[in-house]
């Protein structure tokens, strides 16, 4: 990072992230019997499923800081269990050490349990909170409605903290420079006039804006121009989603950015849609995957990398109140994490 940011230490120093839901990992990779290993908020983490469930454990064991993410999950009389790979003590489900091989005899003390953290699956993903969670899962109803089809796109990573990559999937006037031929028209990209307003999925909801127009060339991969109409919504600092409409046929993303460490974060969607059935998959994930490369070389050059949340700083228009909003939003609820 270069040096108008804050010091490193103190990037991911916001309480507020310990609060959030962050997707870590899709359910498909963790199978039973297998640890996946991750990191998030400059913690490296461990994954395991177990016969009564699946787990998300800071990777470390007490006894001499070896990563349980190198050992075995074995099936014991009270449960599965995971074996650290280098003394071979075993955690049970719950996180307490149930075993330790060098003293067969011995009741391990009670300080000898993993940092268990609250796991949760929807859509597919894997949600983690490291603390008090604030509020519920994020909520995608598309996703759960008949006649749509639901891919996992990601992780994408970036150069760059959390709230830069959110706004930008909030911009909707960039959609006809930055990806044009695919979601927009440099020839056709004014932005309608349109409002914002207070989120309507609970207390803690972001800005929404609704009925956002504009021409694709491209709306999804699916190679059929149209006019779209755009509904935004944020759910959460780092969590937020469109769904647009061009007639029937609907399209949404459900995005989460996790803050990996001081310097790079992941995003990973969730997509949904209820045409193009006919489309492989692999061919929808490619093309959001170029759109997504197209983001990253813009959102990696931007600065200042801290989001300015006092609106003097850079210049906005119109096309612009979804952004606006967000920033404003971040500063009433008082994040730190990424602004300035």
């Amino acid at each position: 990072m270069t040096a108008n940011l804050l010091d490193p230490s103190l990037i991911l120093d916001d309480p507020r992230l310990l609060t959030e839901w962050f997707a870590v990992g899709w359910s498909r990779e963790v199978e039973q019997g297998r640890t996946v290993s991750r990191r998030a908020l400059s913690r490296d983490l461990v994954l395991w499923r177990s016969a009564s469930g699946l787990h998300c454990w800071l990777d470390l064991c007490i006894h001499r800081g070896a990563k349980l993410s190198l050992g075995t999950v074995k099936a014991g009389v009270d449960g599965d269990c995971l074996e650290c790979p280098y003394h071979g003590w075993k955690y049970a489900g719950s996180g307490l050490c149930v075993a330790i091989p060098a003293h067969p005899g011995l009741m391990p003390p009670g300080k000898a349990r993993a940092q268990v953290y609250a796991v949760r699956e929807r859509y597919g993903v894997i949600w983690v909170c490291f603390g008090e969670p604030a509020g519920g899962l994020p909520e995608f109803p598309i996703a759960e409605a008949e006649g749509f089809r639901v891919m996992l796109a990601g992780p994408y990573r970036f150069r760059a903290l959390g709230p830069r990559l959110i706004e930008n999937l909030l911009d909707v006037a960039h959609l006809g420079i930055v990806h044009s031929g695919l979601l927009g028209d440099p020839l056709r990209s004014e932005i309608e006039d349109y409002e914002v307003t207070k989120g309507t999925r609970g207390p803690h909801s972001g800005p929404e804006a609704n009925d956002i127009r504009i021409w694709q060339p491209d709306p999804d991969g699916t190679g059929q121009g149209a006019y779209v109409s755009y509904h935004y919504e944020v759910q959460g600092p780092l969590t937020a989603g469109f769904v647009k409409h061009h007639g029937a046929q609907q399209f949404g993303i459900l995005a989460q950015v996790v803050p990996v460490d001081a310097e790079h974060s992941e995003m990973r969607m969730v997509m949904a849609m209820n045409y193009g059935h006919e489309i492989p998959e692999a061919e929808l994930i490619a093309f959001q995957d170029f759109v997504a490369g197209q983001d990253k070389a813009i959102v990696e050059s931007q600065r200042p990398e801290l989001l300015p949340l006092d609106l003097q700083a850079e210049l906005h228009l119109r096309s612009d109140r979804m952004a606006i909003a967000y920033r404003k939003w971040l500063r009433q609820i008082g994040f730190t994490y990424g602004v300035a």
